[in-house]
């Protein structure tokens, strides 16, 4: 196969060391990397309704970031998806009510990750509330985000390696 085409197998993964990618590779190769995925994240959660979902994003800022500004509306949005980048989005959109200018907060999550493990969406949800304090993906955002999530790291690249199976049809 050609470095090129080899590198938009691992789109997913781009960043991470030779060596790490070469596990990745061989995995491919011999048709594991749905195995390794299902080894480690063998089941899926619940939370199948955008209800459901604002309650379990809202409970995870209660417990990380309380004084975050409140969020207005989190969804499932099937609009998301692996095309254009986007797992995850937070906006503000402002609104004129009363002569005042308002933000409403929004957290929209790829329809994908319903049928995720939980980890998965737990570290989108993370990934995205940590936004409501710092807008960059810099080194203080992934302070935060391993605040909320210990493993965030992990939980990231695992994600990226489930995205690179999907892609591929080993899942």
């Amino acid at each position: 196969m050609s470095k090129e085409a080899n590198s938009l197998r691992l789109k997913y993964l781009q960043g991470y060391s030779e060596q790490l990618l070469n596990q990745v590779r061989k995995l491919i190769d011999e048709q594991g990397l749905g195995h390794y995925i299902k080894q480690r994240y063998d089941n899926t959660h619940t939370i199948q309704s955008d209800k459901a979902l604002y309650s379990y994003v809202n409970k995870i800022k209660q417990e990380n970031l309380r004084s975050a500004p409140q969020i207005d509306k989190v969804l499932f949005d099937n609009r998301l998806d692996l095309t254009h980048r986007a797992l995850g989005l937070h906006t503000a959109v402002s609104r004129i009510q009363g002569g005042k200018l308002k933000a409403k907060k929004e957290i929209r999550i790829a329809s994908l990750f319903k049928d995720a493990a939980p980890e998965f969406l737990e570290m989108i949800v993370v990934h995205e509330l940590a936004h409501l304090k710092e807008q960059d993906h810099n080194k203080a955002f992934y302070k935060l985000c391993t605040y909320m999530l210990p493993d965030y790291h992990q939980k990231e690249f695992d994600l990226r390696v489930y995205l690179t199976a999907k892609e591929l049809g080993q899942i």
